[in-house]
């Protein structure tokens, strides 16, 4: 039976609903977007799994340009020093069809939007206020407008404020105590990485990840630090006290415009309290950045809202036991890489390290601890 859908954000996750319904389904839907544009700045770099590729290739993702893609090859593990530990062959999730790709968020961005941009768009809308009538979800907007739906897909990230309209029950993101810092390398600036792969420095209360984002191999830098709060005025000198303490040959890499955000996380999973609304991607549970899934986990979740819809079984229960279950998966997992990632004490690296050349030539840990991840 043909539905009318509301899906609040225009992020990855919205975005990704939206293709779907589009290609697949006769729903009437609009994706309604508070800001006054689609973000869509250049150097945000993501990662996707294979999990992922198979769902994007369904609506026709080979359709970008390859030039903007890049396949890394393994995903190689450093100290902070620079010297090699081992490397995790990526190759083990692909096929002819799916492989391991990063690129900049605004090149998926792009081809996301393409085929919703005109009809299925709405910006500056935020809502004011939300009633049910008749078994459905009136949305009132602060500009005046409304819309009365069957369905709300709540995809405005991990500080949704969709949430705060449907959930009496709070459950704010918490503060992780570290920040996150990104900068854009047009090359590997004379460090002893390869430029064909994914390169992961582990340091104290500190790691670098850095990869190519498309084809010239520019590279994507994230540093991610502990601190007791943030001040993006102070991200330079942490850096200086944190990073290049350990190693000051580093400094090369962040004489580059340095962008810098705090790091949240969602303390626990929880229902909808409304049959009628859902929530996909970050609104649903915002994960540490650690196992690289947030684009990947917006994607997935997306798809789960779809099938659903389209098998005519789009059920609270349903979508929540789902969705929970991947969810403390991947959170779990993520949790775990950022305890691990950030040891201070010298002999825990060297035991860390130790058990990462042991466990990345291992079928079986690899198999127990990211298959159930990355091919989904």
């Amino acid at each position: 039976m043909k539905k009318k859908l509301a899906i609040i954000g225009a992020g990855i996750a919205g975005l990704t609903l939206a293709n779907f319904l589009k290609k697949f389904t006769d729903h009437e839907f609009m994706i309604y977007e508070r800001e006054e544009s689609l973000s869509l700045e250049e150097g945000y770099g993501i990662q996707l799994a294979t999990n992922s590729i198979k769902i994007l290739n369904e609506i026709d993702f080979k359709k970008i340009n390859n030039e903007k893609l890049f396949n890394p090859k393994t995903l190689d593990f450093y100290n902070i020093q620079n010297e090699k530990i081992c490397d995790l062959d990526l190759s083990k999730f692909n096929n002819e069809e799916t492989k391991y790709t990063t690129l900049q968020r605004s090149t998926l961005i792009e081809f996301l939007k393409e085929d919703i941009y005109t009809q299925h768009l709405r910006f500056g809308k935020k809502i004011k206020e939300v009633s049910e009538l008749k078994d459905k979800i009136l949305i009132k907007f602060d500009d005046n407008t409304n819309d009365l739906v069957d369905f709300v897909f709540a995809a405005d990230g991990i500080f949704s404020n969709t949430r705060s309209f449907f959930e009496k029950k709070k459950n704010e993101p918490i503060f992780k105590k570290a920040i996150a810092a990104r900068v854009i390398l047009k090359s590997k600036s004379e460090l002893n990485i390869s430029d064909e792969n994914i390169s992961l420095m582990l340091g104290s209360k500190s790691h670098l990840v850095l990869y190519p984002i498309n084809k010239k191999k520019e590279l994507n830098l994230v540093c991610i630090m502990r601190c007791k709060k943030f001040d993006p005025d102070n991200t330079k000198q942490l850096i200086t006290n944190l990073v290049l303490k350990q190693n000051p040959k580093l400094k090369i890499i962040f004489d580059n415009e340095i962008k810098s955000w705090p790091l949240y996380f969602t303390p626990k999973i929880l229902p909808s309290s409304n049959k009628k609304v859902f929530y996909i991607g970050d609104a649903f549970n915002g994960f540490l950045p650690t196992l690289a899934q947030g684009a990947g986990q917006s994607i997935e979740s997306a798809y789960e809202i779809f099938n659903l819809l389209k098998e005519n079984k789009l059920v609270s229960d349903t979508y929540f036991e789902l969705r929970s279950k991947r969810a403390k998966i991947v959170r779990k997992r993520s949790n775990f890489n950022f305890f691990a990632f950030h040891f201070s004490n010298s002999l825990m690296q060297k035991i860390r390290n130790f058990f990462l050349k042991f466990l990345t030539r291992r079928k079986s840990f690899i198999k127990a601890y990211l298959n159930p991840v990355y091919k989904n």
